[in-house]
């Protein structure tokens, strides 16, 4: 039987705010986030022992950047795209 799902958590690392010379239009933002560690919590689907790991997003929907903040913490759930 395979795993159908990993779980990960996530901590908010950078955000970036980026102009695209548009007065008024939405403006893109990037958001970095790092591996929690968390005393070994939150990770244990892939990572037994310090997790290590970035991912970076460049959000274009004000409402999706808006729920990220500076040391937030959020899980990640990876499962298969049909």
């Amino acid at each position: 039987m395979s795993v159908q799902k990993v779980r990960a958590k996530f901590w908010v690392k950078e955000i970036v705010h980026h102009h695209n010379g548009q007065a008024g239009a939405d403006q893109p933002v990037t958001v970095k986030l790092a591996a929690a560690y968390n005393n070994g919590k939150g990770n244990e689907d892939w990572s037994k022992y310090t997790p290590q790991g970035e991912i970076s997003m460049m959000i274009t929907n004000p409402l999706a950047s808006d729920m990220f903040t500076l040391g937030g913490q959020f899980y990640v759930d990876f499962t298969p795209a049909a």
